[in-house]
């Protein structure tokens, strides 16, 4: 009869593993436009991650590269498809926030990232920009903290008003938490 394998004492260390950028003929495309075409203030680094054209910008550049994104007319990125906020434990002194932006007349994709410091959790909405930055800047602020300057009306959007703490960061006590 087979015994069971007893589990090893020795845990495995753990191994991220790592994607070489692979992009499509768009993805080649982008990048080249936007090497050719990015404003030398905006201070902007262009790579690629996976699949997909990053441009990495400061804070205080965000509105400036959106606004490029969005008018010039070789790009015409006119959908922002999410933002994303990242709690990475390695840089535990920022979040990183991620706007996915999409021009559906040149088929062309990409993300901005830019990071925000832990305790100045305030950047620029985007809101003007892109209607759908409403509800994804409230769900930021719901879950993270994340404050953005200009915003119409940032009240809960997945939360109750008394609802303390912010759920998205990895801080967040989920060991404590007692269903009723």
């Amino acid at each position: 009869m087979n015994e069971p394998k007893k589990p090893s004492a020795q845990r495995r260390e753990l191994v991220k593993p790592v994607a070489e950028p692979a992009l499509d003929k768009l993805g080649v495309e982008l990048t080249a436009l936007l090497t050719r075409i990015m404003p030398v203030s905006l201070e902007a680094q262009i790579h690629a991650e996976i699949d997909i054209v990053t441009v990495t910008i400061s804070p205080e550049k965000l509105i400036g590269s959106c606004e490029l994104m969005k008018e010039n007319t070789e790009l015409t990125f006119d959908y922002l498809s999410c933002i994303t906020v990242v709690d990475y434990e390695e840089r535990r002194e920022e979040f990183e926030l991620i706007y996915h932006l999409v021009s559906i007349s040149k088929r062309f994709k990409m993300a901005i990232k830019t990071s925000i410091p832990l305790d100045d959790l305030i950047i620029d909405t985007v809101t003007s920009l892109w209607r759908s930055a409403n509800w994804f800047e409230r769900e930021a602020h719901d879950l993270f903290g994340v404050k953005f300057r200009g915003h119409p009306n940032l009240a809960p959007l997945l939360l109750y008003d008394e609802f303390e703490g912010f759920p998205g960061r990895k801080s967040f006590p989920f060991h404590e938490y007692d269903e009723w």
